[in-house]
């Protein structure tokens, strides 16, 4: 059919009797743009150009000004795809006008993005819309979502400083071993057998990077496969993500943001309306870690068995005592999504205060670990140059 707009299409059908599923315009481009199109639609699915969290901040957000305001949500999403530059969400919004427009519900329609969309986020505009408060639900999804980028932000910005450190120091050791050691070597085999022990090790390595460098890039390519084989098999990946939790310092944080992540969950899905074991169902699939994920399954559980929430937290030894008993009280008092959101506060307040000091606690690791390194080269360099200068002198 001809027409200037979908909607002039969906009316005619609709008046023919015809319920349309998707309406999309003709392709009048050549085969190379097609092919290009097919290529970039290919890469997207694949998880090319996903939108970030500050992308779905702004979504949300606007979304939220939109219900709240009372604009009809067609012509919402409408001018929010005219709007946004973003092509994944562009793309995206317009599938869901698509399914709107073919009489679905909104939550149906947020579903089909799930590439997009976390399921803590689907779940509450289901609840939203089935409650018609979906205008709270959009604020709470908001401010959630701003919550869960800032303690992203500290967390990244916590490991970056010593994960820079520790690439520079393999760098700078790659460096030597390939480059500046061998320079020195028949130098120091002047001395023969009086060769010191910190410069036969270096020198060592040093001839064992050079002479077997391909086997060793061929060797550490198969070890990269079969971890990252391994990492993706559950109980590989299971492992794992334990081991990071005990990482010394940044296993504390790395738990604590998780903590924080699944109390805020808990305490906005509750307030929403969305049942205990829906919510508890949901945050298990959106933690990011397996060991907390079986924790979750284990607490919904024993939710489901009827045990209470406080004395099912207190089995799956996640949480400290003092959160257990805020759990209580609030499960007591029915305020338990109040008290949920204090307690992830707290565990917030923890991890601004752990970023805040890890330099310091990282620091003098580093330290003691680049002084070592440092040491070695030192001695591996100048304990012969030292030996010769005392042979020189001994010989005048």
């Amino acid at each position: 059919m001809e027409s200037d707009s979908p909607d002039g299409v969906a009316a005619r059908l609709v008046q023919a009797g015809i319920t349309p599923i998707n309406i999309a315009a003709a392709k009048v481009a050549g085969e190379a743009a097609s092919a290009s199109s097919d290529i970039g639609s290919l890469a997207r699915r694949i998880g090319f150009g996903k939108p970030k969290t500050a992308d779905l901040i702004l979504l949300t957000r606007q979304l939220y000004t939109i219900t709240k305001s009372g604009i009809p949500l067609l012509r919402g999403l409408r001018s929010l795809s005219a709007s946004t530059r973003h092509i994944v969400l562009r793309e995206a919004l317009e599938d869901m006008i698509g399914n709107l427009e073919a009489g679905h519900d909104l939550a149906s329609s947020f579903a089909r993005q799930t590439h997009i969309f976390s399921p803590i986020y689907i779940g509450l505009v289901s609840v939203g819309e089935a409650t018609g408060t979906l205008e709270n639900s959009f604020l709470r999804l908001g401010q959630y979502l701003a919550q869960e980028q800032d303690i992203q932000d500290r967390v990244k910005g916590a490991v970056r400083y010593p994960l820079t450190v520790m690439l520079v120091i393999i760098a700078a050791m790659g460096v030597l071993t390939l480059f500046v050691i061998p320079k020195f070597a028949p130098l120091f085999r002047v001395l023969g057998d009086r060769i010191p022990l910190p410069t036969r090790i270096i020198m060592g390595a040093s001839e064992f990077a050079l002479h077997n460098w391909a086997p060793g890039l061929v060797v550490s390519a198969l070890a990269l496969f079969g971890l990252n084989r391994a990492l993706r098999t559950p109980a590989g990946r299971s492992v794992w993500h334990r081991l990071k939790l005990r990482i010394p310092v940044l296993g504390k944080l790395i738990h604590e943001a998780i903590l924080a992540r699944v109390t805020r969950t808990l305490s906005v899905s509750l307030s929403a309306g969305m049942p205990m074991l829906q919510t508890l169902a949901t945050i298990a699939r959106g933690t990011g870690n397996d060991h907390v994920s079986d924790g979750i399954h284990q607490l919904r559980d024993a939710v489901e068995r009827g045990e209470p929430l406080a004395r099912a937290a207190a089995s799956v030894n996640m949480f400290p005592p003092l959160v257990l008993q805020m759990i209580a009280v609030g499960e007591e008092t029915g305020a338990l999504p109040d008290l949920l959101d204090e307690v992830a506060g707290f565990y917030e307040r923890e991890v601004a205060h752990t970023v805040k000091n890890l330099s310091s606690a990282v620091e003098p690791i580093l330290i003691v670990f680049v002084g070592g390194m440092v040491l070695v080269l030192a001695l591996g360099v100048f304990l012969p140059m030292w030996d010769m200068i005392a042979k020189v002198g001994g010989g005048h």
